[in-house]
């Protein structure tokens, strides 16, 4: 499915869109539009840059153990420039927070999202 001009910009900035939200645009184009705008505000730079925001993503995605989300917020980051070692800090919250699960599912997530 093609994406239109708002989904690659949202695709630069979380790196990933999800074919579901693609179908979204013609299954439901209002709550598709409604999606993007919410996205929009949430992911610009504010208080908190964009990269910190995509860190705090990675923590809860890897917490929650959702493989969708978390390979799509690593793609972001290293989009964004984040290296492995600030998305290892950010996995250390996840660990604290939430156990060795958590850290250990966002770990192997990250080491294959970086390698190349």
């Amino acid at each position: 499915m093609k994406m239109n001009a708002k989904e690659k910009e949202l695709e630069e900035k979380i790196g990933h869109v999800p074919v579901f939200f693609r179908e979204l645009a013609s299954s439901d184009p209002q709550m598709h539009e409604a999606v993007l705008k919410i996205d929009n505000y949430v992911w610009a730079d504010g208080k908190i840059s964009r990269k910190n925001k995509k860190l705090m993503a990675i923590a809860i995605a890897s917490a929650l153990r959702d493989d969708n989300a978390l390979k799509a917020q690593l793609a972001g980051a290293k989009k964004l420039g984040l290296t492995i070692e600030e998305v290892d800090e950010a996995l250390r919250v996840a660990f604290m927070l939430s156990g060795m699960p958590a850290y250990v599912h966002g770990k192997y997530a990250a080491n294959e999202t970086f390698k190349s």
